[in-house]
């Protein structure tokens, strides 16, 4: 593991994410962390896949089964609002085949 790097400016010491290292372990425990990651990068797949679509949100709504409500919480990276697994099922009926790997 990579010693985090401390920075310093006027305002005194300031935390530095190392890069290619998710901000969300500095956050929160381990198991939390990862999840998080799961989920945001699903939200984020989910966010190129409406860009890319051209579909509205009414659109978009019907083809993912859901509200365009939450069509919108969507576009806005509203990651609090949808769990793992529904960003599992919201990415297969877009067509955008989940996987997931597992790393000893």
């Amino acid at each position: 593991m990579k010693a985090k790097k401390v920075v310093r400016n006027e305002h005194g010491p300031r935390h530095v994410t190392p890069a290619g290292r998710s901000v969300f372990y500095d956050l929160f425990p381990k198991a939390q962390a990862d999840e998080l990651v799961m989920r945001s990068t699903l939200l984020r797949g989910l966010e190129h896949w409406l860009k890319e679509s051209g579909l509205t949100q009414t659109q978009a709504a019907k083809a993912l089964g859901i509200t365009q409500a939450r069509v919108s919480d969507i576009k806005r990276g509203k990651i609090g609002q949808f769990s793992l697994d529904m960003l599992v099922r919201l990415a297969s009926r877009a067509g955008l085949k989940p996987k997931l790997k597992l790393a000893a």
